[in-house]
């Protein structure tokens, strides 16, 4: 009989297309031997096979788990012939408290991390912690959206720190709850408090799922200032600021603000360039700088998006036994571009380009013949022509030119030089990803 860990595969493969069964969960194998109740253990051939399943589809097979065993376990998908990364707490034995989510990933690291202007100083912050930890910033408090790095600096910490021999303690809020729930339940608070309050670095991921949980937040606040008083350090993550953390206490909000809260920002262009350039280093992909610049242009703020791209493109070259052309990108992620932009009209391009180059969308459709007013124009015209079912006349008449043949100029004028100078290209391409981001918003 199959065991568990193949029972819940066989079970995504009713839910996803066959394409990504047979390219990404064929590949992985369980491992029956290091995985428990609470943590699942895959193992995945190669890194890109490994981040791919990791962000795509985690979640969907610890909730497959939590139907068949009625245990929502921690999911983790490792390289063949590697060993988890787990912390060790000494106050509970090994095979019968195992630390949930205590998981930490070997590829975060300060060395892996693209340093760019948005997200500097969230990254210094997070090395000096890692260098004095429970002396500077503590807490420290990082945010910001999605895929943007938070998880990844967090992380570089705890890696340093088990490195150095340290008890670290990584979990998300739910997985907190969920440890609560359960010891609350067997009568076992005392070891819930020793595994999380003798530790020393608590990682809490996602933090602003403690709003309106009242019972938890108490707890959680107790466990904070036990650390805090014995100088341990703690690194708190969310999507937003503590002060606009609705539901949350004040004396939590507060503690959150007494350490450094450090904000990332959305990638700059050359940020992203660079992260795509290591991506390829780590997961052994080849691209040239014209596909990396065009795949910099076409991914939105959240960078885990990198992953996927290389992952299909990678896959499909594989497959078809081709090497990956900027034609060849182009048209593997057309159908990607192409549900993005099904929503786009002109007043939506008028007014991205109008806020990314700091005009009025009045004066775009204006006869001035201001450099930067023509420039914007220029591109407004471009990108209208090219992501709406719009007519030649039909853009005409809304710009207030003469008829068919100035926007026809236009376009052979942009496009000319969108050939001669790859800096221009990028940001008009950018600006389309951008104009395709706005849509789903």
């Amino acid at each position: 009989m199959n065991s568990i860990g193949i029972q819940v595969l066989n079970a995504l493969r009713g839910e996803i297309n066959d394409i990504d069964y047979k390219r990404y969960i064929k590949q992985l194998t369980y491992d029956e031997v290091e995985s428990k109740s609470n943590l699942a253990i895959y193992r995945a051939p190669n890194p890109l096979i490994a981040n791919w399943v990791r962000t795509k589809f985690a979640d969907k097979i610890a909730h497959l788990f939590e139907i068949k065993t009625n245990v929502k376990p921690t999911v983790s998908i490792l390289i063949q012939s590697t060993t988890p990364v787990m912390t060790q707490n000494p106050m509970v034995p090994q095979n019968t408290e195992r630390p949930s989510g205590s998981l930490l990933n070997p590829s975060y690291t300060f060395q892996n991390f693209v340093v760019g202007d948005s997200n500097n100083f969230a990254f210094i912050a997070a090395k000096n912690v890692s260098e004095k930890p429970g002396v500077v910033y503590n807490p420290l408090f990082i945010y910001g959206g999605v895929g943007l790095g938070k998880t990844h600096l967090m992380q570089s910490v705890g890696n340093v720190m088990l490195s150095h021999g340290k008890t670290v303690i990584y979990t998300s809020v739910e997985q907190f709850l969920n440890d609560f729930t359960r010891h609350l339940s067997n009568r076992t608070m005392d070891r819930f408090k020793d595994k999380y309050r003798k530790c020393d670095l608590l990682l809490i991921d996602d933090i602003q799922f403690l709003s309106n949980k009242n019972q938890i937040q108490e707890e959680f606040f107790h466990t904070f200032d036990a650390l805090r008083n014995e100088n341990k350090q703690i690194i708190i993550t969310s999507d937003k600021p503590p002060k606009k953390i609705g539901g949350l206490e004040e004396r939590l909000k507060s503690r959150f603000e007494s350490g450094l809260v450090a904000d990332i920002q959305p990638p700059e262009l050359e940020t992203k360039i660079e992260i795509i350039k290591k991506k390829c280093e780590i997961n052994r992909v080849r691209l040239d700088r014209e596909v990396i610049n065009y795949v910099a242009t076409i991914i939105e703020n959240n960078t885990r998006e990198i992953e996927g791209i290389l992952s299909k493109l990678n896959a499909y070259s594989q497959l078809m036994g081709v090497d990956i052309t900027i034609e060849f990108a182009r048209n593997v992620l057309k159908e990607q571009l192409a549900e993005k932009r099904s929503d786009i009209t002109i007043d939506l391009i008028m007014d991205t380009v109008a806020k990314e180059l700091n005009i009025k969308p009045s004066e775009i459709r204006s006869k001035s013949r201001n450099s930067n007013i023509v420039y914007a124009r220029r591109i407004a015209i471009y990108l209208s022509r090219s992501l709406t079912p719009n007519s030649m006349p039909q853009l005409a008449q809304y710009f207030g030119m003469k008829d068919h043949t100035a926007v026809s100029h236009t376009m052979k004028k942009i496009q000319e030089l969108m050939k001669n100078d790859e800096d221009f290209r990028m940001k008009v391409e950018e600006l389309s990803n951008k104009v395709s981001i706005a849509t789903n918003e």
